[in-house]
């Protein structure tokens, strides 16, 4: 079974899908090995890792596949990759399409801001219109073939045009023929729930940054009000970021970390990195 069809299995099960957010092979590994059951890409922790840039737009396509598909190769479980708003316009969109099955990815997002885009949770972003990104949206059906590549469309619009602009524009994407909405930012319970209201059997996504703009409640609230996805892009990303700064402090202070407490154990990590396995491979074939 692809990536792909095992996405769309978890979509039609009852349970809402909570997906982290990770930005490297490691990160994704240890999701995985946490027992999630999807992962997800996330632009910003890309940006911030590869390029140590914010998530405003500094990311080319090639930079974020290519990161995109060593990542889908290191799991077992389908990755959903965030395409940001496919690189361009209709034909940009068709290649990176494209790209994202040839790597393997499970699904892909992509978001109807102009570009450079921001990330969700900044002041200052603008969108295209509507029709341009549902003609983007079509154009993404057409390429995925049949290969089953769940296609999230996402909008932006609530903060620059309001939520009813959002909505309306949520409904010509699922015309278009995307499989899941995600509107960005709601800023309120109150507006979750006019969004699930409005889309009562169409796979939703909320996206929880913490100190962002989206009420951060339970996936189980989440549920319960009509939600099937609920993103955590960014929650790994700061807490290795906090660690990794405790961390250097402490070496810059002290000049030793045998004192250190937080630390994997390095056995744990070569077992993480499969290196016992690596081992019995390349013994076999010296004898």
């Amino acid at each position: 079974m692809s990536a792909a069809q095992k996405l769309r299995e978890l979509l039609a099960s009852p349970e809402i899908i909570v997906i982290p957010g990770v930005y490297d092979c490691l990160s994704a590994k240890l999701v995985e090995k946490a027992g999630f059951d999807v992962a997800a890409t996330s632009g910003f922790g890309i940006a911030a890792s590869t390029l140590g840039l914010p998530d405003y737009g500094f990311l080319t396509a090639t930079e974020n596949l290519y990161t995109v598909g060593r990542i889908a190769q290191s799991i077992n479980i389908p990755l959903i990759a965030d395409c940001d708003t496919g690189y361009g316009n209709a034909l940009n969109v068709m290649r990176s399409v494209k790209d994202a099955v040839q790597l393997g990815v499970a699904g892909i997002i992509l978001e109807d801001q102009e570009w450079p885009k921001k990330c969700g949770h900044f002041a200052g972003k603008r969108v295209i219109s509507l029709t341009e990104h549902a003609g983007k949206i079509r154009a993404a059906v057409e390429a995925r073939g049949d290969s089953g590549l769940v296609i999230i469309a996402r909008t932006d619009a609530r903060a620059p045009l309001g939520l009813e602009e959002a909505i309306s524009r949520g409904q010509s994407y699922i015309n278009a023929g995307a499989d899941v909405l995600f509107v960005e930012a709601p800023q309120s319970v109150t507006e979750l729930e006019i969004i699930a209201a409005a889309f009562p059997d169409v796979p939703l996504v909320a996206n929880i940054v913490e100190g962002g703009k989206t009420p951060a409640i339970s996936p189980t609230e989440l549920q319960n009000l009509g939600f099937k996805i609920v993103f955590f892009p960014l929650t790994a990303l700061m807490a290795v970021t906090e660690v990794m700064s405790v961390c250097f402090r402490h070496l810059k202070e002290q000049g030793r970390t045998d004192n250190l407490s937080g630390l994997m154990n390095f056995q744990d990590f070569q077992e993480l990195m499969d290196v016992p396995q690596y081992l019995a491979v390349e013994k076999e074939y010296k004898e």
